[in-house]
């Protein structure tokens, strides 16, 4: 199958470029190394080395497995790239990571919000009327995050809600109560597909994804040059992470408020379960499905009390430290999201054990001499508009 990586020089892009390729397909991997650029304005950087660019990371995969990821690098906010990449490629499936990934990052300043909404929601404009006018039998594969659901006080569908309403009922699209405006950006893009899968007969899989964690996957073991990022900053860390590598430096694990936020985490092996699972058994012709992508519910107390634990197994001295919330969000409220239809597909889940946290802590500490301390701690405020001071 001919597979469009939109977003390959990423966390997961790359990983999942990779992965398809070793699989035996078609390969081709895009991104105009946005995420390298936002890391340069901020003065962070990847815990583990990555290559100087993707051509250099697809070579360096072709001299270890004599396989070929096709390179272009190039935005997709402009039309004259996507259209030429569909046309020459022709892609049969097209997963799409590329956009902004940051709830911090959009909420630094106006200006960060409105380049994350820019640039995601017209990426995805420019890949919907690509495949409209282009390929129309093509599968997009979009990864969506279940922060677009928010924290409702009911159970969370996948996607679809059967609602009762003065006495006729109907299966609707599940309300969406994003935290930031990245999110809001993803609630937008959900939207655009969902309307072009109604409108045009367009086939299309939005993968609700949880918070992931892991570094290591089949391909990135196979060689130092094919690792991909691991981000533990503020803006582009997550929770476990983050958790680990501040146990390996000898930081508190900071906790936003009360700790009793919960979401849905997922291993970054079981991220290319989930996308190979979606690509290989395709939306039907103008439906838009939706899965949720996540294999276990945590708190972030408890990701906090595990890593805790597994760090006094290799001898480290870990402290939890509850610190001031940058966000608004509740720190303590009921969450339970259905998972069922990636299971349904096969997904086998590789959950969270000691051993692998042990793994990661081993890991982090190979790579210790690059962490960059003072960008750890959490500097952008959700409120930061409205309590800057006139003047």
């Amino acid at each position: 199958m001919r597979i469009l990586i939109l977003g390959g020089d990423g966390y997961l892009g790359w990983p999942t470029s990779m992965h398809f390729a070793r699989k035996g397909h078609e390969v081709h991997a895009v991104d105009d190394y946005l995420r390298r650029r936002a890391h340069e304005e901020a003065g962070t950087d990847s815990l583990t080395p990555i290559g100087a660019s993707l051509p250099a990371r697809a070579e360096a995969f072709r001299e270890v497995t004599g396989l070929e990821i096709g390179v272009t690098e190039g935005d997709l906010t402009e039309w004259s790239v996507v259209e030429r990449l569909f046309r020459e490629f022709q892609p049969e499936a097209i997963v799409h990571y590329g956009e902004m990934p940051s709830a911090p990052y959009s909420m630094i300043d106006r200006e960060h919000a409105v380049f994350t909404q820019t640039n995601n929601v017209v990426n995805t404009l420019n890949v919907l009327y690509a495949m409209a006018e282009l390929a129309p039998d093509a599968h997009l594969v979009k990864l969506g995050t279940m922060g677009e659901y928010g924290t409702p006080n009911i159970d969370i569908e996948e996607g679809y809600i059967e609602i009762a309403h003065n006495g006729r009922s109907d299966t609707l699209p599940f309300p969406k109560i994003p935290g930031s405006m990245y999110h809001l950006s993803k609630v937008h893009d959900s939207h655009n597909i969902h309307f072009a899968c109604r409108i045009w007969g367009l086939r299309a899989t939005d993968l609700n994804q949880g918070v992931v964690y892991g570094i290591q996957t089949d391909e990135t073991k196979l060689d130092e040059r094919l690792l991909t990022r691991f981000d533990y900053d503020e803006v582009f860390g997550t929770a476990l992470n983050r958790f680990c590598l501040q146990a390996v430096i000898g930081q508190p694990l900071t906790l936003y408020g009360k700790g009793g936020q919960t979401r849905g985490y997922l291993n970054i092996v079981d991220t290319l379960q989930c996308v190979e699972l979606a690509v290989l058994h395709s939306a039907e012709a103008g439906e838009f499905r939706v899965f949720n992508q996540f294999t276990e519910q945590f708190s972030v107390v408890e990701l906090a009390e595990i890593v805790r634990h597994a760090g006094s197994e290799v001898g480290l001295d870990v402290r939890i430290e509850h610190v001031d919330n940058p966000r608004v969000e509740l720190e303590e409220h009921y969450y339970n999201a259905k998972h069922t239809k990636l299971m349904a597909l096969g997904l086998q889940p590789h959950l969270l054990s000691e051993t692998l946290i042990e793994s990661m802590l081993e890991t982090i500490g190979r790579y210790q001499d690059r962490v960059i301390v003072d960008h750890i701690q959490p500097a952008t405020r959700w409120r930061g508009v409205r309590e800057r001071s006139p003047g």
